[in-house]
């Protein structure tokens, strides 16, 4: 069973054989939890993919907003974007240093406001060295270029969503934090934030997604059988949530992978409902 939307990973080799197109530009989008001493700048400073620019989910986000790396207004995004030399024809691959783990944050980002033209490095910078590509520690400056954004309101839910959500049970609510967190078995990595689930929450960890070897997706057959095992109504639309809104966005590129689009990120996550004291919680 192929891949229903193939065009939003891509292979080592394929990206390789890319470097140097002038319509292609390269994000590290790599991003490391508030209890991991690593610091992510430095180390694309250090060792990066030719060519490629550093995506900062803590930069391009919400300046208003108190929760970590939310959603930023179109036209932050826009800048961004355009200060990066991309513009609405431009394909754009995005990686991380883990695998698999904050590029679908930054591949998500991109079709929210409307750019389809992005693709994910499977397997990230893991897979790229394990198969024997060459990095580099030079920075080149960008070409700036003029990015439209399109917002698609569809593929966002903010807390009231959610509300709404466990009112009607009209969409299937997908967590993919681990089996301990979910449960409330585990402390969250952030400080002040409450155990536990939403109510009519499922649980599928991120990490069943993916191969346990290189970190890259699993086949469509396998993605399938997981996918509707826990999602109980595959007629309904999907929601994702985590932690703070990056790994959800893992569900959401596998869903898409297997042609299910109807699939939207809980943008706040549980940084958000964790940290409120009139949200339900199930433990």
């Amino acid at each position: 069973m192929p891949y229903q939307n193939p065009q939003a990973l891509v292979s080592s080799q394929q990206l390789s054989e890319s470097i140097g197109n002038p319509n292609l530009i390269i994000l590290d989008s790599s991003y490391h939890l508030p209890n991991v001493d690593r610091n992510a700048v430095e180390e694309f400073k250090e060792k990066h993919i030719e060519g490629a620019f550093f995506f900062d989910i803590d930069v391009v986000c919400d300046p208003d907003s108190d929760l970590p790396h939310m959603l930023p207004p179109p036209e932050l995004f826009a800048k961004a974007a355009g200060d990066w030399g991309i513009s609405n024809n431009t394909h754009v691959v995005v990686y991380d240093v883990y695998g698999m783990q904050s590029a679908a944050r930054a591949w998500w980002m991109f079709r929210v406001y409307g750019h389809d033209n992005v693709s994910v490095l499977n397997g990230g910078l893991p897979k790229w060295e394990k198969d024997g590509y060459s990095l580099s520690s030079s920075l080149k400056p960008p070409v700036p270029a003029e990015f439209k954004p399109k917002y698609r309101r569809e593929l966002v839910r903010d807390l009231a969503d959610i509300f709404d959500l466990i009112e009607t049970n009209n969409e299937n609510l997908v967590d993919v934090r681990s089996l301990g967190r979910f449960k409330g078995d585990e402390p969250e990595p952030r400080e002040g934030m409450r155990s536990g689930h939403m109510p009519g929450a499922t649980n599928l960890p991120f990490t069943e997604l993916l191969s346990p070897e290189d970190k890259t997706f699993l086949p469509a057959d396998k993605l399938k059988e997981k996918l509707y095992k826990t999602i109980s109504n595959t007629q309904n639309p999907v929601v994702t949530t985590c932690g703070s809104g990056v790994t959800a966005c893992i569900l959401a590129l596998a869903l898409f992978l297997i042609g299910k689009e109807d699939v939207a990120v809980y943008d706040g996550s549980w940084s958000e409902w964790g940290s409120l004291s009139h949200t339900p919680i199930v433990q």
